[in-house]
């Protein structure tokens, strides 16, 4: 079969104030606005191949996580890379993120931490094939 799709574009997350949440994610992550809508914007970490930050302001009150039913653990839908877990996790604690527990494996690690809405989202430093 023909490979028709070679990356993801945009991840698309639900946030209540899009003033609000544009300040956090470029403050807190650093992204960039690419597109400013009046109720959506594009956000990117202007990089090569790095999918964008599709931010759609919405009154669903529904906000992006899922309970893994085997182990009843609470995920992420999004994993942002990081090469400093610690250092990364130190910053979001000064900005006042809330964020979770540093769970280190053997190999790789990350920890949970929410945006103003509630979204949960993670940093991990675990290196996909493909990604360097």
């Amino acid at each position: 079969m023909k490979k028709l799709i070679k990356r993801i574009s945009a991840v698309e997350i639900p946030v209540s104030n899009l003033e609000g949440s544009i300040n956090w994610y470029v403050k807190v992550l650093g992204l960039e606005v690419q597109y400013r809508g009046s109720n959506d914007a594009m956000l990117t970490f202007n990089e090569i191949g790095v999918p964008g930050i599709f931010l759609c302001q919405t009154k669903d009150i529904q906000r992006l996580q899922f309970v893994n039913t085997s182990n009843d653990i609470t995920h992420s839908v999004i994993d942002f890379y990081t090469a400093n877990l610690e250092e990364f996790r130190n910053y979001l604690i000064e900005q006042h993120v809330e964020v979770g527990k540093l769970n280190m494996n053997l190999d790789h690690g990350g920890f949970g931490f929410k945006d103003p809405d509630g979204n949960l989202l993670s940093a991990c430093n675990a290196i996909q094939r493909g990604q360097v």
